[in-house]
């Protein structure tokens, strides 16, 4: 078997092959990781005939969607998944052939309602439902303590000691573990009481996920985070530097127009010099009053960046095909010391 294990923060995917029949699949991707999953493809000669999710993620963003689009998978989840991507659905006992590999889906719902182990011959995958020397927070949309406590001590625990751990998180460095190592000396396996167990995930309250409601939203839905909204956008501009725009202001060279997207209050507090104002809400609606002319350059910019290269792009789109977007914004416009116009006066 071929096996590749991709860590991204806390996060960790896998790419397993079958080395005889050039068929892969991919557990859990991250989409970040997107190249690199079709890199090892390629790498190992070896087509991606799956991609999996062991159930739905809140604290990243799946590239599950993404990467079944690129390379013509399915996207496996539990036939409880909420996400309308899902295009092949398991359940306990569904056997997923990745060539000569075998992956037995494991229903092991608790962190999540749809949460799933893969067991193979000599190691399993286990999502979020057991971790190294943790296991899964239950206090997240469909999480069931109770339900956790089935799925590891009536399910999960009572497979082959032996086999391999290899989970979706870890934050500590950690690469993999056994499940008799787990069974003896993961903190929260120690409680073996159903009731104390329980007790034990109620009062557990970690602090909640960084882009939790947006990971959530994205993940169910199919949906576009922000994140990949301004990496489509920044691949659809050309940007312009602060110090050029500055260097062309100071000599005068009008063949340019700097477009400040900001609201009003915003750029009434203070813009960069000759700059006009057209914010990002009224854009569609007032561009063509505003430039009649679609050859015309135009420069955006906004307080940080990010509005201002959602801007540029959508007015490419629109057919304004020299506008640029300035590699920065007011912000940092205003920390270089270049000259401000309409400032309050000290």
């Amino acid at each position: 078997m071929i096996f590749e294990q991709i860590a991204t923060g806390g996060c960790q995917s896998y790419f397993i092959a079958c080395g005889e029949t050039c068929t892969a699949a991919v557990i859990d991707p991250e989409v970040r990781q997107l190249a690199r999953y079709q890199a090892l493809a390629t790498q190992y000669g070896a087509r991606i005939r799956y991609v999996i999710d062991t159930h739905t993620h809140a604290d990243h963003f799946s590239g599950s969607k993404q990467l079944a689009q690129l390379v013509g998978a399915p996207v496996v989840a539990h036939q409880t998944s909420p996400s309308p991507y899902v295009t092949m659905r398991v359940d306990e006992g569904d056997v997923i052939k990745v060539g000569n590999l075998r992956l037995s889906v494991m229903a092991t719902p608790g962190h999540t309602r749809d949460a799933i182990c893969l067991v193979m011959s000599d190691r399993v995958f286990t999502g979020d439902t057991l971790l190294i020397g943790a296991t899964g927070r239950t206090d997240l949309p469909s999480g069931d303590p109770g339900q956790l406590y089935d799925s590891l001590f009536n399910k999960l625990l009572k497979l082959d000691q032996g086999l391999r751990i290899y989970p979706a998180h870890d934050y500590k460095g950690h690469t993999c573990s056994t499940l008799e190592e787990e069974k003896r000396s993961n903190p929260r396996l120690q409680k073996k009481e159903r009731a104390e167990f329980v007790a034990m995930m109620q009062a557990h309250s970690p602090s909640m996920p960084e882009h939790l409601t947006e990971a959530l939203r994205v993940n169910m839905s199919g949906g576009t985070s922000v994140a990949q909204l301004l990496s489509e956008a920044a691949a659809e501009v050309p940007f312009i530097s602060m110090d050029e725009v500055k260097n062309r202001l100071d000599k005068s060279v009008n063949d340019f127009i700097v477009l400040d997207v900001r609201e009003k209050d915003q750029f009434d507090a203070g813009h960069i010099p000759h700059a006009k104002h057209l914010s990002r809400g009224q854009l569609e609606l007032r561009v063509n009053d505003a430039f009649p002319d679609p050859t015309v350059r135009i420069v955006t910019y906004c307080e940080v960046g990010k509005i201002s290269t959602l801007a540029a792009a959508t007015l490419r789109r629109m057919g304004f095909t020299r506008v640029l977007a300035l590699d920065g914004g007011m912000k940092s416009w205003r920390e270089k010391g270049f000259p401000v116009e309409g400032a309050p006066q000290a």
